[in-house]
């Protein structure tokens, strides 16, 4: 029988002693385990059930919804959660520790975001930031208009603070995108006056892996509304692209460190030197009175170190993970040659695979692909009991068939030639079984 056990040197795993540096993934009811070797930034690949004797390998391909914690993160982290209590806010030692760190942290993010340390709000999360830059925004601008533009396909953070704002008056318009999910720039221009006081665009799409032109988003906001505040939510960028760059042009920038190797519940809003954001949380006044409440000491530290690392490591990630997702499509497209792409494949990220699977329930692939070790999503959620399609494989003009057929596999930098080795074997005995079962129950 194969067993594990847990000791003050780390887990065994026949035989094997590894480290205690691992991170539990929820997949629906079960909690897996991923062990770090010495030294090494890719977890190993074996994972199993917390309490099972049976070792479960796991294929993690959902890393645009979270990615495994960087071991470098974890012990960056480690004393801020263990050895160090003070509160960053107070006056003694303790706490002076706590700010000196936290400040420190806050100096090296704005470094590798090519912004000011000043400018630097740190936040609970990335749709805390968006609500924060939209939200805020738009009621400090009020005096200068009631206009909000965003696209029809971003965040749901992004557009459900619209809609808030809608409900005090504002008006809120909603750019169309193309069927490559790319921002319809003409139409987005006709929607721009005067009194627009904020504009939100995002940098790489969180569904379909496309990244938006904010260069020239940029330039046509500059020129037909003079007043507004431009945001972009950079959430899913960091891994792909020097954000610093892409996003010079922006007065307000969002991200969010457990989509680059740090920590959930760590987030961080740029906000650029003559920004006015009014607060959506009161209290203390912490970060300049914009997010009031005790700071997440250790997480902006890890986050500070994920960002340093997935920077430093990204040309040589970008070349392997796009041949890896390119090696899944073939393979996938190959066994299933109607298989379609969703968005424009030369305008994704390397990681992103989002694929429309004609006549099936991506809903029920997943849930079959889970009990074979495969982890992946889908571009649709549940709502009120009933599976409704993605938002924004209908903002791209998918019918609802296609949009509840299609699933995203998403790459990043704990993928290997095992992950897409097991998928290309898995996902079409799967595809091809779920397709005999429809024709006989039609």
């Amino acid at each position: 029988m194969l067993t594990t056990s847990v000791s003050a040197k780390g887990v065994t795993v026949i035989g094997a002693t590894f480290p205690l540096m691992f991170e539990r993934l929820r997949v629906r009811r079960c909690y897996y385990q991923r062990s770090f070797s010495s030294g090494s930034s890719t977890p190993d690949r074996v994972i199993w059930p917390i309490g099972s004797s049976t070792i479960v390998p796991m294929h993690y391909l959902d890393h645009a919804a979270s990615t495994p914690v960087l071991p470098e993160a974890i012990e960056a982290m480690l004393p801020f959660l263990a050895d160090h209590p003070g509160n960053p806010s107070g006056g003694h030692r303790a706490a002076q520790e706590a700010k000196t760190a936290l400040e420190e942290a806050r100096e090296n993010i704005a470094a590798l975001l090519g912004c000011r340390a000043a400018e630097i709000v740190f936040t609970g999360s990335g749709t805390e930031a968006d609500n924060l830059a939209v939200k805020g925004s738009a009621r400090a601008r009020r005096h200068l208009g009631d206009g909000v533009v965003t696209t029809a396909f971003e965040h749901k953070g992004v557009l459900a603070s619209a809609h808030r704002l809608a409900s005090e008056g504002f008006r809120i318009y909603e750019a169309a995108v193309t069927s490559g999910g790319i921002i319809d720039l003409d139409q987005l221009a006709d929607l721009l006056d005067e009194r627009t006081v904020v504009v939100s665009v995002m940098l790489v799409n969180n569904e379909v892996g496309t990244v938006q032109p904010l260069d020239k988003v940029t330039a046509v906001v500059r020129e037909r509304a003079p007043n507004a505040c431009l945001h972009t939510d950079a959430v899913q960028a960091v891994p792909w692209i020097d954000v610093a760059t892409a996003t010079s042009g922006c007065d307000l920038v969002a991200i969010s460190g457990h989509k680059f190797g740090g920590p959930k519940g760590m987030g961080v809003l740029i906000v650029r030197d003559g920004t006015d954001l009014r607060p959506d949380i009161e209290g203390g006044g912490q970060e300049r009175g914009l997010r009031s409440g005790t700071v997440n000491v250790a997480g902006a530290i890890a986050l500070a170190t994920a960002l340093r690392i997935t920077q430093e490591r990204r040309g040589g990630e970008l070349i392997r993970i796009a041949a890896l997702r390119d090696r899944l499509w073939d393979g996938i497209h190959v066994a299933l040659p109607e298989t379609r792409v969703n968005g424009d494949v030369a305008a994704k990220v390397a990681g992103n695979l989002h694929v429309c699977f004609p006549g099936i329930e991506a809903e029920v692939l997943l849930l079959m692909l889970d009990q074979r070790g495969i982890a992946a999503a889908a571009g649709s959620s549940c709502s009120s009991g009933a599976t409704e399609p993605s938002y924004v494989l209908k903002a791209m003009g998918m019918s609802r068939e296609d949009a509840l057929a299609s699933v995203r596999f998403s790459l990043g930098v704990a993928s290997t030639d095992a992950d897409v080795d097991a998928c290309i074997a898995i996902v079409p005995e799967l595809v091809r079984g779920l397709r005999e079962r429809t024709v006989v129950n039609a």
